[in-house]
């Protein structure tokens, strides 16, 4: 397909707010390492885009989301043909009520 991943800047937030959390939580080696490893899982998708299951609590919406699963995260992003892009919208943290994965 030759797609390509893109971060929407509310994603790069949360990926931003993710490595603070953890910096202060465990260090700077630790954060970066879980932040290197969940842009790593979404590289995966450039090999396979339709991966990732379709999310149900986002079916409402006229685009179809799909999310990867990374530890307690859920990678929300959704396959963009006429972009030749896949987008990756958020990151959900799976301990957090699920009516708050409607922000994106």
């Amino acid at each position: 397909m030759g797609l390509t991943v893109y971060w929407t800047h509310f994603a790069e937030n949360k990926l931003d707010d993710i490595y603070t959390y953890y910096k202060e939580k465990s260090g700077t080696r630790i954060a970066r390492k879980l932040v290197d490893e969940i842009v790593n899982k979404t590289l995966e998708l450039e090999k396979n885009p339709l991966i990732g299951q379709k999310e149900l609590l986002l079916s409402h919406r006229i685009q179809e989301f799909r999310y990867l699963v990374y530890k307690s995260y859920k990678i929300i992003y959704l396959v963009n043909i006429q972009k030749k892009r896949i987008e990756v919208f958020n990151l959900f943290d799976c301990r957090q009520n699920p009516i708050k994965i409607d922000e994106i």
